[in-house]
């Protein structure tokens, strides 16, 4: 009776012990329910019986059958389109607490006081390839957040990376397409990939990052982000500052070697994703301190606009960081399609005291994020349950679309200015509005791009070196040759041993 007791607990101990939330899922929902947890039915609501359940092959025509109808027809449009950058990604909700008190430079009510927790969801990401892709390819990763504040949505969208691949919009989908496919062969051409980075020598200082160990997270939980931009903020006073947001975890800052991830990749290309899930499932919750960087308006005299230069770092000895707060994932979507796929930022979802940022890459984004999301998921994607501003009561004058519409205003007047109790705007105490600023395409970070590589160790240095080779190597040689007279550049012992390396 001893040993069987023993037995019991042994293998109770060994079932906790490789509890799998995702292996598990279904069992874990078996186990919270007590039998079937309804009656079947059609979308429309009519009970389902067995036989149409189960069979259309005696019935006279299979129109007959709704329930079948149903799947059929639905099943064939059930997916949305994917994502043009940033397709594969990863969702959790949770908090936003404020630990420091910065509302003497930002009034936007979230950032009221320090203890205030505001309800965040989160989307993390690769950047490149598709839906179906590995994780832990070497890739530029996406972190944004949403921030349901009591004035509305806050929209951050961050970058694994400190600084952006071009400054200039008009470059976007040019960046996009080609690090994407050949349209004569539907394969990657890694040499459309370096001929439009080298021949954008801004880019090179985000390329130095991506192929350092920075260029591979050991999973979400150990990846900055940083939203890139230099938001322009005001105060109740209606005095302007300038900040940088970046969001820093409180785990520490790891990375992968490109072998490890190749090993990573072969057995799991979901790793990152199933890492952050069942970190979060067992209760072991990633956060990150958010830490900004503040300018006066007196630094901005001194800086000039470069600091609002996404290719460029503010410098942290001169701007140092300051904390203001902790993001906290704590839960996890209970469906993908539903929170995580038709999950929607704009960087134009923003809040009263954060006007956004001056520069014209912010601006284009704010056009081209609002196209992407109504082509994916309608008009009124704002009110897909996930992207609502569900802590605020929302009047527009928006109405009608694609579903969902939700109440559509009702009987409310569909006009403005109106005499009938229509929505009115509030009066704002300062006419707030974003500066004017002038920017340059002059080529102004391969020193901070050489600086980059200075403070790197030895190690970090010679693995640098490896991915640069690595790479290369598949481009053809006359844009091997472009790529290493750039980088010679910046520093000539990098691309006297990147040349060496490439046997060149």
């Amino acid at each position: 009776m001893f040993g069987l007791l023993i037995t019991i607990a042994l293998v109770a101990a060994v079932d906790m012990e490789e509890w799998d939330p995702i292996k598990n899922q279904l069992k874990d929902f078996m186990a919270s329910t007590d039998g079937p947890i309804g009656t079947l039915t059609t979308s429309g609501g009519t009970p389902v019986s067995d036989h149409e359940a189960t069979s259309t092959l005696d019935t006279d025509s299979v129109i007959d059958n709704e329930y079948f109808l149903d799947k059929i027809t639905h099943f064939v449009e059930e997916k949305i389109p994917e994502r043009i950058v940033h397709p594969k990604g990863s969702g959790a909700f949770g908090y936003f607490e404020v630990t420091h008190d910065i509302s003497d430079i930002c009034k936007a009510n979230f950032l009221s006081k320090v203890g205030k927790k505001t309800p965040i969801a989160a989307r993390l990401s690769t950047t490149r390839g598709n839906r179906g892709g590995s994780d832990v390819n070497r890739d530029t990763r996406g972190m944004s957040i949403k921030f349901y504040t009591e004035e509305g949505n806050l929209d951050l969208t961050g970058f694994s990376t400190s600084v952006f691949t071009i400054k200039d919009a008009v470059h976007f989908d040019s960046a996009n397409h080609a690090a994407g496919i050949n349209p004569a062969t539907g394969f990657t051409d890694i040499s459309t990939f370096w001929d439009f980075l080298s021949s954008l020598p801004e880019s090179i200082f985000l390329v130095l990052q991506l192929f350092s160990d920075l260029g591979i997270p050991a999973g979400y939980a150990h990846m900055a982000a940083h939203p890139i931009h230099t938001y322009q903020v005001v105060n109740d006073c209606g005095v302007y500052h300038f900040v940088r947001f970046h969001f820093i975890p409180d785990a520490g800052i790891k990375h992968l070697t490109s072998a490890e991830a190749k090993n990573i990749s072969s057995n799991d290309p979901d790793f990152m994703g199933r890492d952050l899930f069942t970190r979060i499932a067992k209760g072991q919750y990633p956060t990150w301190t958010v830490s900004v960087q503040i300018l006066s308006e007196a630094d901005l005299k001194k800086t000039g606009h470069i600091v609002f230069d996404v290719t460029t770092l503010i410098s942290t000895r001169d701007f140092p960081l300051l904390p203001v707060g902790k993001i906290v994932l704590n839960e996890n979507p209970n469906n993908y399609h539903a929170q995580v796929e038709q999950m929607a930022f704009c960087p134009s979802s923003l809040v009263p005291g954060i006007l956004g940022a001056p520069d014209k890459l912010f601006l284009a984004r704010r056009l081209a994020y609002r196209h992407s999301q109504m082509y994916r998921l309608g008009s009124n994607f704002k009110k897909i349950p996930v992207n609502c501003p569900f802590r605020v009561d929302t009047h527009t004058y928006v109405r009608d679309g694609v579903p969902p519409v939700g109440d559509n205003e009702k009987g409310a007047p569909n006009y403005y200015p109106n005499s009938f109790n229509g929505a009115e705007p509030y009066r704002e105490k300062y006419n707030s509005k974003l500066i004017k600023i002038k920017e340059t395409s002059r080529v102004n970070n391969l020193g901070q791009a050489a600086e980059y590589y200075e403070e790197l160790s030895s190690g970090e240095k010679s693995r640098l070196i490896d991915n640069f080779s690595d790479g290369l190597k598949g481009a053809l040689p006359m844009i091997q040759i472009k790529v290493l007279n750039l980088i010679k550049r910046i520093h000539r012992k990098l691309g006297e041993q990147l040349a060496k390396k490439l046997k060149m």
